[in-house]
């Protein structure tokens, strides 16, 4: 399966001011998989190194200088590291703290060489562990789930992408056909998530039974991950915060209630969990914005937001959702559908670097997402179905006369009234 990102290291690989490669990411989002398919065909050959899984690597980053440790790594690989033409890769680095700090040294000594270093925890490793962490001698990119068009890509739907873009740029109707199809897609994608190994699972077979297991194998990895890199009084707090997300999706109010966790909970009982959780980049946090002006992060209220999940498919699977209650519209699940439904929007903005926030006047209205395009500040109104009656969005927009609002909705493309209406299925477009 292609992922965009390999363009992002088609780029890295040409920068003539190239620095080694931090590639951050949740467990199972596929960086492995990429980086050395990367490595395959863009190098003469690859060097790679598991830390957590090769315990003897570590003693070669005791002496931290950069030749030694090519010497030594192409010796106990048997391979040739070759300046330019070998592809080094540092996997789940946050195993060798030294490791992480020998970064330092290439940027600065020996840049010739290609290293792309990733880690599942390396987040929470540097804020938990006090690493040496190498700044300005590293560059970054962040990886996450397969966004709805990676998810298109995979089936082989090159064509209906450049159809769906096209009618997004011009605000024009996707043809009735091509538009069922795609919503869908869209319906599938809610339930199987971006994850690559569950998404391969549906295009082999779609057995969503087996998808439902793939799915809590995920969930289970990360629940074992919460007791590393982190105090044992953390884990149990940790566990629960990440149980109760896709729990409080389920609620009319989102907010996140630190009251729903324990009777009498309190921010400063969980913060560390939360914080935890967001480092490993498995769940995230939208904060609500207090004024609309630039630049949005200075006004935005650390005290509310809304959590979600890192992938629309882990939460259906950790709510025991069932594929025919998506496909059919199960009326049961509407609030948890409303909650599902904002979680795949906020991780495609963020999967299209959008710094994202929500709004609220006097509990009175309420705007989804808050967003910068360009100059502009844009609200984002989204909806699970096609009833798109809203009276948040004209407080807004008689408040604060965007110039334009973007509407998401199972609604077909337009533009009426300052409205620009975007199928659900479209939301990959907004950049």
């Amino acid at each position: 399966m292609e992922r965009k990102i390999y363009n992002d290291l088609l780029n890295w690989k040409a920068s003539t001011d190239r620095k080694p490669l931090i590639l951050q990411g949740a467990r199972q989002v596929g960086k492995t998989y990429i980086v050395n398919i990367f490595g395959e065909r863009e190098y003469a050959n690859v060097v790679y190194c598991n830390f957590e899984k090769d315990g003897n690597l570590k003693e070669f980053f005791n002496n931290l200088e950069p030749i030694m440790i090519i010497k030594k790594l192409a010796n106990y690989k048997r391979k040739e590291i070759m300046p330019q033409n070998t592809l080094i890769i540092f996997d789940e680095i946050q195993a060798c703290p030294e490791a992480l700090t020998s970064l330092k040294y290439f940027c600065e000594e020996a840049n010739n060489f290609h290293i792309i270093a990733m880690g599942s925890l390396l987040g929470v490793s540097v804020h938990r562990q006090k690493f040496s962490f190498p700044v300005g001698k590293v560059e970054f990119l962040n990886m996450y789930p397969m966004d709805f068009e990676e998810f298109l890509m995979a089936n082989n739907e090159d064509f209906l992408i450049e159809q769906i873009k096209n009618c997004y740029n011009q605000n024009t109707a996707l043809e009735n056909g091509f538009h069922e199809r795609a919503l869908e897609y869209y319906k599938n994608y809610l339930f199987v998530g971006g994850m690559p190994d569950v998404v391969g699972e549906f295009l082999k077979h779609k057995n969503y039974e087996i998808i439902k297991i793939k799915q809590q194998n995920i969930l289970d990895a990360y629940f074992d991950d919460m007791g590393k890199y982190n105090k044992e009084s953390e884990i149990p707090k940790t566990r629960l915060v990440y149980k109760n997300v896709s729990t409080q999706l389920a609620k009319q109010n989102k907010k996140f209630k630190y009251s729903a966790l324990k009777s009498g909970g309190r921010a400063s009982e969980f913060a560390n969990a939360i914080e935890w959780l967001s480092l490993a980049g498995i769940a995230g946090q939208l904060f609500r914005v207090e004024q609309i002006k630039v630049p949005l992060n200075a006004y935005k209220s650390i005290d509310d937001f809304k959590f979600y999940m890192n992938d629309v498919g882990l939460c259906c699977a950790s709510q025991d959702i069932l594929i025919d209650d998506i496909l059919f519209d199960n009326a049961e699940i509407t609030d948890f559908k409303g909650g599902l439904t904002e979680n795949y929007v906020n991780n495609q903005l963020i999967c299209n670097n959008f710094n994202a926030y929500y709004w609220t006047s006097n509990n009175q209205a309420e705007i989804d997402f808050i967003v910068r395009i360009g100059k502009d500040i844009i609200p984002i109104e989204v909806k699970s179905s096609d009833n798109i009656r809203s009276r948040s969005l004209g407080e807004y927009a008689k408040k604060f006369k965007p110039v334009y609002v973007i509407r998401i909705s199972s609604k077909n493309f337009g533009f009426e009234n300052g409205i620009k209406s975007v199928p659900l299925y479209a939301t990959f477009c907004i950049s």
